[in-house]
């Protein structure tokens, strides 16, 4: 099997109940990010089996896969025995013996279409640029770095093709306009949406997901945002925020990121 088709099979054995499968995919040292659940292989395991006897079953719904070296990046539509549909992003790191070794995640609840009507999952596509992978991987990286980080905000022109894009977000209208118009509305409850660190920028081709850590309103938030870049400007975006739980929460020490 591909690395792709191992975090599919691994997801999947939420919906199915298969321990045997899960446990034959993971690393025996397996690392947990999701804070909510606990480290190693047995933890995961023992997650399969509590879904698996639960009285409402667990479904998953992959909307989009990537490859990235060592690393697989996903999203996908959660509904955890009948709590409600979540959007997520999944990161999974392979060993050299090709088990899955890492976790990371970001979950939000499935929302209704944004002011320009679009959802969250929306727009799937084939990867393509496979050639411009590093290229595009950079684009990002300088993004982040000026602008949603603000090191140089007056270049944020300059990252989009006439402050045209497609926008995802739940809250926020297509285009630099429907942005603006987002955090003037934010601004005006006294609520900043900051962007402190990047932890992880993963690309395939014209597709590339980093992961961010900042705050939210002044509050401890993971940032997973996809983005797609077409002919070297930002052309689509998909993101998940996420809060991060209070450390006296957490059912493993391997931190969010």
């Amino acid at each position: 099997m591909t690395k792709i088709q191992k975090a599919l099979e691994l997801i999947n054995t939420f919906a199915n109940g298969d321990t045997e499968k899960a446990a034959d995919l993971l690393a025996e040292g397996y690392i947990q990010h999701n804070l909510a659940y606990g480290t190693g292989r047995d933890a995961f395991v023992g997650s399969v089996q509590y879904l698996a006897s639960a009285p409402v079953k667990t479904t998953v719904n992959n909307i989009r896969a990537y490859e990235d070296g060592d690393k697989v990046f996903l999203q996908t539509v959660y509904n955890f025995a009948g709590a409600g549909e979540q959007v997520a992003f999944d990161i999974f790191r392979f060993d050299e013996n090709g088990k899955i070794a890492e976790y990371w995640d970001n979950l939000a609840a499935k929302a209704a279409p944004n002011p320009s009507g679009r959802t969250q999952i929306d727009n799937l596509a084939a990867v393509k640029d496979l050639d411009k992978t590093g290229e595009n991987r950079k684009i990002v990286k300088n993004f982040l770095h000026d602008v949603m980080m603000g090191k140089a905000p007056e270049k944020t022109p300059d990252y989009f093709d006439n402050g045209k894009y497609i926008q995802h977000n739940t809250g926020i209208a297509d285009g630099l306009d429907g942005l603006g118009a987002a955090l003037a509305a934010l601004a005006e409850q006294g609520i900043q949406m900051i962007y402190d660190k990047v932890h992880q920028v993963l690309a395939q081709g014209d597709m590339v997901l980093a992961v961010s850590e900042g705050t939210f309103g002044g509050a401890p938030t993971a940032y997973y945002d996809l983005w797609r870049v077409e002919n070297g400007k930002i052309a689509e975006h998909w993101d998940v925020m996420e809060m991060i739980a209070d450390k006296s929460a957490w059912q493993n020490q391997n931190g969010k990121f």
